[in-house]
C-alpha cells in the first residue's frame, strides 16, 4: 500500500528565560547587572531525502518537537539555541495548514529544505535594561514560545511521463516491459491499486515512468480512489494516454479520461499528451487503428501502435518520449500553487477589548508577547509591562469600556486586577 498522505503536530521549540544577575566580585562593590540573554527555540524543518519514497513512517509518529533555548545565565552568560528539528520527507511531498488548506512548502529537490514551524526567541536578560536612570535594573524577560501547528502532508510522485488510460489498458505490462519495476498484472480491471515507478533506459539515457492505475468516470470527484491517483500526474512532465486496443472504442474512453482530468485541474488538462494504442497484436487493434490515427491527428497530438506484450513498437515509442521530453521545460520546483491569503495592514500594537462574563480580555499581538516576556513576579516586570499597556492606550480603552476598580483583566493566560 503508498501511504501518500499524513497529519502531523509541529512544535517549534520555546526561547529560554533571560537572567537576572549581577557582577559580584572581589574589588567590585557596586558590580553592574549581568544577566544573558535566553537562547532562540530550535525550528522544525522538514527536509527532502530522495531515499524515502512513501509516508508511511508518519504512521507511528505524529508529534515533533524541537528543543528549547536555554536559560540565560550569569556574568553575560547567553544560552544555547535550541537544536532545530529536520523531518525528512520524501521527494514530491506538498505540506499545508491542515486547518486553512494554505500552502507551507512544495519540496521537490534532494536536500530541499523549508521551516515550517519557527523556535521562540529568547528573553532578554537584565543587562539590556540599564539605563542612565536604573543602574541596577531587577528585571528579566521569559521566552517567548515556538510556533505550532497542524500539518497535512500530501506526496506527489515525481517521472517525466505518467501512463493514464482506463483500467486493463496495459500500463502495467508496458511499465514492466521497459524498466525493471514489475508491477502485479492480470488480466481483470483494477489490477493495479497503487502508483508505479520505474526507470526506462535507452541508448545511456533515463527517464522515470510512473504507471498510474486506471482511471474511471467520477475520476475527479474521488470515485475508484481517482483523487488519490490523479494528484500524482500533476509531477509528470508527459503523459502516455494508453488505449486499449481491445475495447469496442477507445477513442470514446480517451475523451472520458481526458475529460475527468480537466475536471480535476486546468494544470492536468493542459499537459503535453502522446496517444497510443497498444494491444495491436491483436486483429481487433489493428481494424480500429485507422480510426485512431485520424482522431489522434485531428486533435494535433502524436499517436502511436504498440503490443507490450510482443514488445512491437516500443522501442520507437521510447526514441519519441525522449524526443519529446528534450522539447520540454522542467517542471519548476514549487509548482503547487498557493492558497492566497488576505490580511488587513495593522501594526503589532493594534488590539482589541472584549467583555467577558468574568472580566475584560485584551488581545493583540503585542499584548500576547507582552503576557508571554513578563516575569509577573518581579516588580519591576509588572511596572515596566504597565508602562508599554499604558503607552499602547490599553488603559484608555479599558476605562471607555467601563471597566471598574476589582475587574479582572486577562492579558491572554495572564489574569490581572484593575485597581482604578
Amino acid at each position: 500500500m503508498l501511504f501518500d498522505e499524513a497529519k502531523i503536530n509541529v512544535k517549534a521549540g520555546d526561547g529560554g528565560n533571560g537572567a537576572m544577575a549581577f557582577r559580584r566580585e572581589k574589588f567590585v562593590p557596586r558590580g553592574g547587572p549581568a544577566g544573558g540573554h535566553g537562547g532562540k527555540g530550535g525550528d522544525v524543518i522538514l527536509e527532502v531525502d530522495p531515499q524515502l519514497n512513501t509516508l508511511i513512517h508518519f504512521k507511528s509518529q505524529v508529534h515533533f518537537k524541537a528543543d528549547r533555548g536555554e536559560h540565560g545565565g550569569g556574568k553575560n552568560m547567553t544560552g544555547a539555541s535550541g537544536e532545530d528539528l529536520i523531518i525528512s520527507v520524501p521527494p514530491g511531498t506538498v505540506a499545508r495548514e491542515a486547518e486553512t488548506g494554505r500552502l507551507v512548502a512544495d519540496l521537490t529537490g534532494p536536500g530541499q529544505q523549508a521551516v515550517v514551524a519557527r523556535g521562540g526567541k529568547g528573553g532578554r536578560g537584565n543587562s539590556a535594561f540599564k539605563s542612565s536612570t536604573n543602574q541596577t535594573p531587577k528585571i528579566a524577560e521569559r521566552g517567548l514560545p515556538g510556533e505550532e501547528r497542524w500539518l497535512t502532508l500530501e506526496l506527489k510522485l515525481i517521472a517525466d511521463v505518467g501512463l493514464v488510460g482506463m483500467p486493463n489498458a496495459g500500463k502495467s505490462t508496458l511499465l514492466s516491459v521497459v524498466s525493471a519495476a514489475r508491477p502485479k498484472i492480470a488480466d481483470y480491471p483494477f489490477t493495479t491499486l497503487q502508483p508505479n515507478l520505474g526507470v526506462v533506459v535507452l541508448d545511456h539515457r533515463d527517464l522515470v515512468m510512473a504507471d498510474i492505475p486506471g482511471l474511471i468516470e467520477g475520476a475527479h470527484e474521488g470515485v475508484g480512489l481517482g483523487y488519490q491517483f490523479l494528484r500524482h500526474i500533476e509531477r509528470c512532465r508527459l503523459l502516455v494516454h494508453l488505449l486499449n486496443g481491445a475495447s469496442p472504442d477507445p477513442l470514446a474512453e480517451f475523451d472520458q479520461i481526458n475529460q475527468e482530468l480537466a475536471l480535476f485541474s486546468e494544470k492536468l488538462a493542459g499537459k503535453p499528451q502522446i496517444l497510443v494504442l497498444n494491444k495491436f497484436d491483436l486483429p481487433q487493434a489493428q481494424e480500429l487503428w485507422p480510426a485512431v490515427r485520424a482522431g489522434a491527428q485531428a486533435l494535433g497530438l502524436p499517436v502511436l501502435a504498440i503490443s507490450a506484450v510482443t514488445g512491437e513498437g516500443v522501442k520507437s515509442l521510447l526514441g519519441t518520449l525522449f524526443e519529446h521530453l528534450d522539447e520540454l521545460p522542467e517542471e519548476p520546483l514549487f509548482a503547487e500553487a498557493a492558497v492566497p491569503v488576505f490580511t488587513l495592514e495593522q501594526s503589532d500594537d493594534y488590539f482589541e477589548i472584549h467583555r467577558l462574563p468574568d472580566g475584560w480580555q485584551v488581545t493583540g499581538p503585542r499584548v500576547e508577547q507582552l503576557s508571554y516576556q513578563t516575569q509577573w513576579d518581579l516588580d519591576e516586570a509588572v511596572v515596566r509591562a504597565y508602562h508599554i499597556l499604558e503607552k499602547m492606550g490599553v488603559h484608555d480603552a479599558l476605562r471607555q469600556a467601563g471597566v471598574e476598580p476589582g475587574d479582572a483583566v486577562f492579558l491572554h493566560d495572564v489574569e490581572l486586577e484593575w485597581v482604578w
